[in-house]
This record gives C-alpha cells, structure tokens and sequence, in this order.
C-alpha cells in the first residue's frame, strides 16, 4: 500500500486552519472562539507533523507539536477561568460585552 502524498496531508492542515479562522472570526461567544483557536492550533500541528516525516527534521516537527498541545492545554485553562469570571460579573460570555472591562 503506498503512502498518502504529502499534499493531501497538508490540504487537511490547512482546512483545519481555515475552519478555525471562520469559527473565531463568526462567533460571538468565548467558548466559540476557544473553539477556532484550538482548531488554528491543530492545523499548525497536522503541518508540523507531516513537514518532520516527509523532509530531513526528523523529530523536529513532532517535538514542536507536543510543545503547541501543552501550551493550547494551559491557553484553555486560563481562558476558561477568564471566561467563568466573565460569567460571573456579567451573566453572559458575549464578546461583545468586553468593551465594558476596566483595565
């Protein structure tokens, strides 16, 4: 059986990334924007991945993944607990409503 070709693995990554662009930029509420972002982060990953087994990185590429996966790990914990006390003041997790924070 002969391996996919590396475009079709790179057309997902970018679908993948495009997907998560139109989810952040359409959704009005901040688990909906979460969403996109980890869907632009699973892109950049799929990418990563596939550039370490087709060309000379070796572990490179797989190492950086892990490194993205962690980091999207703790960007969600943070941003869920933003979001809780968001709720919290508010009673709603709008974005929109975030004009009304005082820094």
């Amino acid at each position: 059986m002969t391996p996919a070709p590396i475009t079709l693995y790179l057309l997902v990554g970018a679908v993948l990334f495009v997907c998560g662009i139109a989810c952040m930029a359409t959704k009005r509420n901040g688990i909906g924007v979460l969403m996109g972002v980890e869907l632009v982060l699973n892109g950049a990953n799929v990418n990563f991945v596939v550039f370490s087994r087709y060309t000379e990185l070796g572990l490179d590429g797989q190492i950086t993944s892990l490194f993205v996966i962690v980091l999207a790990a703790a960007e969600a914990a943070v941003a869920l607990a933003i979001a809780l006390n968001f709720y919290n003041n508010h009673l709603t997790i709008d974005v929109d409503r975030g004009d009304e924070l005082q820094g």
